[in-house]
């Protein structure tokens, strides 16, 4: 008779990272819903975090764990498309959050319906960012499957009602309370929120806080050279080795981790329409971002350039809002893969204490011509066309001036 009920319980897939949180949620979902509930940990990079996992999610109540290895999907067909856009959501967050809730969420959705779950769980809060992202990509993928949001449902109010909760049930905790920062991991980038950093006229403690990177005190005093190759926007080699995307990646974080290079801290606005203030520590992905746009100076035209320019802001906000799974963020990522048939070819960059300098760039869709540019004259440019040039270009400015001049004249 159990084996009956068993079978025909109802299940729910939980986004499990193995934190308080869905540690907490596990708990709280078959005490409130008498759920199967299936924990599904999608590997986006998180490294060392996966370790010991399977137990702790088993031990806490799910049923089951899925650990989902998509580092190569994340990295190729959601961080290659946002670098090539250069979406920067309000000129400093690279996104590194908001590009991997979407793959996170569609692969969720995937194991719910294989699972034929009826539901799905996450464990952002009613504050977050992330609240939103999980459900819009479920909503645009499996529109008929119910999301249970615990922390716009339950009493908990903070991380220390969490750990308080734990204790209560008898569940042991994945962290202490003088070590409950929010952090989000993944092989872009490292989050770090609450704590003292809520208070925005703190200055991080960053010898306790960082992971991916150093301060620029502590770098080297002898800078380093790296040399980055594109192929139509892609990164292809590093220092004259082929790789894929994902070890350019890992190995940029490495280097650019040493050279205190990806260091920032921000206070931004959440989608729901507060100020948040976060540290993130991006290395990788920030030298990626400075090479990319070097090459694109020198192989984008004008228009091109300053148009993609505009576009980027909404690629971001699209991004950052959890609008991937939309006709807009499709249409945009074609525009952009169209500019960037051209953007091939070799850039070197200094590295030095928190700071990325050119150090000169090819390509053989340069539209950098010597011949015109130089300061001796080529064939290519006679100077008396200037003249001719600056009259059209300023006969607005001439027609305006004449005419407050008889303005004034009549006077």
């Amino acid at each position: 008779m159990n084996n009956n009920n068993n079978e025909t319980k109802k299940k729910v897939v939980l986004a499990y990272s193995g934190g308080l949180d869905t540690t907490v949620i596990i708990h709280w979902l078959k005490q409130n819903y008498n759920y199967e509930v299936i924990a599904v940990c999608v590997n986006v990079g998180q490294g060392k975090e996966l370790d010991g996992l399977e137990e702790r999610a088993l031990s806490s109540g799910a049923s089951k764990l899925y650990i989902e290895n998509v580092v190569d999907d994340f990295v190729d067909d959601y961080v290659i498309p946002t670098v090539k856009s250069g979406a920067v959501y309000e000129g400093k967050y690279l996104l590194g959050t908001s590009m991997a809730r979407p793959i996170i969420s569609k692969k969720l959705v995937e194991i719910a319906l294989k699972e034929g779950a009826q539901a799905i769980c996450h464990g952002a809060t009613g504050k977050g960012n992330d609240q939103v992202r999980f459900e819009l990509t479920i909503k645009a993928l499996a529109p008929h499957l119910k999301i249970i949001a615990p922390w716009r449902i339950w009493d908990i109010r903070s991380r220390e009602d969490a750990l308080d909760y734990c204790a209560k049930h008898g569940i042991e905790a994945p962290m202490k309370k003088e070590d409950s920062y929010s952090r989000d991991r993944n092989l872009w980038h490292l989050s770090h929120e609450g704590l003292d950093l809520e208070l925005p006229e703190n200055e991080p403690d960053y010898n306790n806080l960082l992971q991916m990177t150093v301060t620029p005190e502590k770098a080297p005093d002898e800078p380093t050279y790296i040399e980055l190759e594109f192929d139509k926007g892609t990164p292809v080699k590093l220092n004259g080795e082929e790789m894929n995307c994902t070890s350019i990646l890992t190995k940029l974080n490495e280097i650019g981790g040493k050279n205190g290079i990806g260091l920032i801290d921000i206070v931004e606005n959440r989608i729901v329409g507060m100020k948040s203030r976060g540290v993130y520590e991006t290395p990788g992905g920030t030298i990626l971002y400075y090479a990319h746009k070097e090459l694109e100076y020198l192989c984008l035209d004008k228009q091109t350039l300053a148009y993609k320019d505009t576009l980027s802001i909404k690629f971001a906000e699209l991004v950052y809002s959890g609008e991937w799974f939309t006709p807009l963020r499709e249409a945009l990522s074609a525009f952009v893969d169209s500019t960037q048939e051209t953007v091939t070819g070799k850039v070197k960059l200094k590295l030095y204490k928190g700071n990325i300098i050119s150090a000169g760039s090819s390509s053989p869709y340069s539209l950098y011509n010597e011949s015109i540019a130089s300061f001796t004259t080529g064939e290519l440019y006679n100077h008396k066309d200037a003249e001719g040039f600056i009259n059209l270009f300023g006969l607005p400015l001439k027609v305006r001036a004449m005419m407050f001049n008889n303005i004034d004249s009549n006077k």
